[in-house]
């Protein structure tokens, strides 16, 4: 039978090794000279919450799953109920076809039917690719419908940096920008982060994680010529992991992986999220910042892309 988390892909090249599954065109594992790169999760098991799906048509979450676009509003189903928000899309839960397949890449496929909340058809297009630089993730999507249709993509990896504990990791991210958040983790401003505690927000010079608790999206980032911004995450022992990605991602959700209550899981990875929009984006007419919303034209198509590599 095939296993709960879908149908398995198995990618090699050189010293890594991937595999991803179906549902949800989820970052399963991903490993490097057999060192764990990714908080993974069994085949025949019910993936943990979103580690390692594929978010679309938006990242991160829909604030009481309400929002305006073009002149019409929306409810969406609340999937994170003890907050009240429409949390991570819609794709996560799609089981996604075989486009393309070969021994270091594969490329899946899902169509997000219209539906109540979102009545637009977009289908979703991701390619898996492992060379000598890690795992490259492409997302595309394409408005199959004949009116606009709002959009917004992203990973949701959680990164294992070696082998102690995420406290004592030192977490490198090149963000001038933290957006603030209430008890609902609602949107509530944007500052610089070493405007309202530094020592939890800002690490802009690379420093130990330490007992910071992080579940915040930032902006204002600082990229290289090549025009990536670049997230490193490295362990006492000298081994680490690193995520970049291009242009088309203009914020990054930070999360610390702190569990109510703790227990298995708690702060056993970094979540570290590109995100070509902000939070609750859909509702870009509240805020007095530029959230990065994507509105995709008919038949026409966006893209988005991100690395995973070893250090």
């Amino acid at each position: 039978m095939t296993p709960r988390s879908g149908t398995q892909h198995l990618l090699r090249a050189g010293a890594y090794e991937a595999s991803v599954a179906s549902v949800g065109a989820t970052l399963r594992t991903l490993c490097h000279d057999g060192r764990h790169l990714v908080v993974g999760f069994e085949a025949d098991e019910v993936r943990p919450a979103y580690r390692g799906v594929t978010l679309a048509p938006w990242p991160n979450r829909v604030v009481d799953g309400r929002y305006a676009f073009d002149g019409a509003e929306y409810q969406l189903a609340l999937t994170e109920p003890a907050r009240g928000h429409a949390l991570h899309g819609l794709a996560c839960w799609l089981d996604f076809e075989t486009v393309d397949k070969g021994s270091d890449h594969v490329e899946l496929a899902a169509v997000i039917e219209a539906q109540a909340g979102y009545p637009w058809r977009v289908r979703v297009t991701t390619r898996f690719f492992l060379g000598p630089d890690g795992l490259q993730q492409t997302v595309r999507a394409e408005n199959l419908c004949d009116e606009p249709a709002p959009f917004g993509t992203g990973p949701h990896p959680y990164l294992v940096a070696g082998p102690a504990p995420l406290d004592e990791w030192m977490l490198e991210l090149p963000a001038a920008q933290v957006l603030h958040v209430d008890e609902r983790l609602a949107p509530a401003r944007l500052a610089a982060v070493d405007a309202d505690d530094p020592a939890r927000f800002d690490y802009r010079q690379a420093r130990v994680i330490g007992a910071a608790e992080i579940d915040h999206a930032y902006s204002g980032l600082a990229r290289g010529e090549d025009g990536r911004a670049v997230v490193r995450v490295t362990d006492p022992s000298g081994t680490g992991v690193e995520l970049s990605w291009d242009r088309s991602c203009d914020w990054v959700q930070i999360h610390t992986a702190d569990l109510p209550g703790g227990g298995e899981g708690n702060r056993a990875g970094l979540a570290v999220e590109p995100m070509t929009c902000a939070p609750d984006a859909f509702n870009a007419d509240r805020y007095p910042f530029d959230t990065g919303l994507l509105v995709i034209e008919p038949g026409a198509t966006v893209e988005a892309a991100w690395r995973i590599s070893a250090r």
